[in-house]
């Protein structure tokens, strides 16, 4: 049977329209290849480093993994490492791109002996095509079906033993079936600022910008405890110094910068003080649904529930109730303003 010709499409494919060649390889370049390069995370990393071994010394491929969390933590870089340790083939896709049963039979025929698959948004996969995994997950075999009607019959075909990595920011809507076949689960934490500051450092060092420690701390502590948001306001910070500045990222130039993207002293970005602002002053602090407060804020619930919430309930200035999101009193510190007096108006 013939999978060559059968679609894959990946974030990464110059095929896909939301491609950003340059983008992408800058993000490469600071991905690290090794666990001794990858930062924080060092429960997750110590675990890992011991079935790694064992793995290799056994001569199979790692167990299926399960990455929780939310986004730019460093999932798909984790993968990436696997992949490297253990000297397997790195084939990174997500769920989306995978729309057809032969769109996976393809992925899974053509990979080598230990190779390593990455599903990102792995709780975004099809049903039928969640189920055909489950059998390729635990003996390493695809069930096909070739012909119709009464002539149908159903064929096993062999694949080489490989790892799965599956990556999810909502794990909770991941199926019971097939998150039970992952024989390693993971969950990744915010980091915190002294992690995210040796970030910083490796990213500077590669990409050869000059940064001062305390305009490495001051970055490190807007960065959401995120590395992805840590490299991509350094990115800026050096264009800041390159033009508004002598070519160093001081602590000046990161105030300034932070200023001009409208970033706060706790990495709160516009959007962020507008959910919290929208809670406040349009919903009484709430509760207020999800959808709701979405479109007061002209945002996507998608958006909302996956960057923007998890952070604010992280600081403790956003609190989910079965009734909706309600703005907690750090909130209404945070803006300059006061709770609700005893007759329930606004006080500034």
């Amino acid at each position: 049977m013939n999978f060559d010709d059968m679609d894959e499409s990946s974030p990464h494919d110059p095929m896909n329209p939301t491609y950003d060649p340059g983008e992408d390889e800058k993000e490469a370049s600071l991905r690290p290849r090794y666990m001794s390069e990858f930062q924080g995370q060092e429960r997750i990393k110590e675990n890992l480093l011991i079935f790694i071994k064992a793995a290799r010394e056994r001569g199979e491929a790692l167990d299926h993994l399960f990455l929780m969390g939310p986004p730019g933590l460093g999932k798909t870089t984790l993968a990436l490492v696997v992949a490297s340790e253990m000297g397997a083939d790195f084939k990174p896709t997500s769920a989306p791109a995978i729309e057809k049963p032969k769109d996976l039979a393809g992925i899974l025929t053509n990979l080598r002996p230990g190779g390593v698959l990455f599903i990102d948004e792995i709780h975004r996969l099809k049903p039928a095509i969640e189920e055909m995994l489950y059998i390729a997950m635990e003996d390493f075999e695809l069930d096909w079906i070739i012909g119709q009607g009464p002539a149908a019959r159903t064929v096993r075909i062999p694949l080489q033993p490989f790892t799965l990595v599956g990556a999810t920011t909502k794990a909770g809507m991941v199926s019971a079936p097939l998150s039970s076949r992952f024989g390693i689960s993971l969950r990744f934490d915010y980091y915190a600022p002294e992690e995210l500051a040796s970030v910083i450092h490796r990213s500077s060092h590669i990409l050869d910008i000059k940064i001062e420690d305390d305009a490495v701390e001051l970055l490190a502590g807007t960065s959401r405890g995120t590395p992805r948001i840590a490299n991509r306001l350094l990115r800026r910070m050096r264009d800041f110094a390159q033009v508004k500045g002598a070519g160093t990222i001081t602590k000046d130039v990161v105030h300034d910068g932070l200023g001009r993207l409208e970033v706060d002293y706790l990495g709160l970005e516009r959007l962020d003080r507008e959910i919290l602002k929208a809670i406040i002053m349009r919903f009484g602090g709430g509760p207020v649904g999800a959808e709701t407060l979405a479109v007061s804020v002209s945002e996507s619930v998608e958006s909302l529930e996956d960057f923007y919430e998890p952070y604010l309930i992280q600081i403790g200035m956003l609190a989910r109730t079965p009734r909706g999101r309600v703005a907690t009193p750090a909130a209404y510190r945070h803006l300059g303003m006061e709770q609700p007096n005893e007759n329930g108006r606004l006080q500034f």
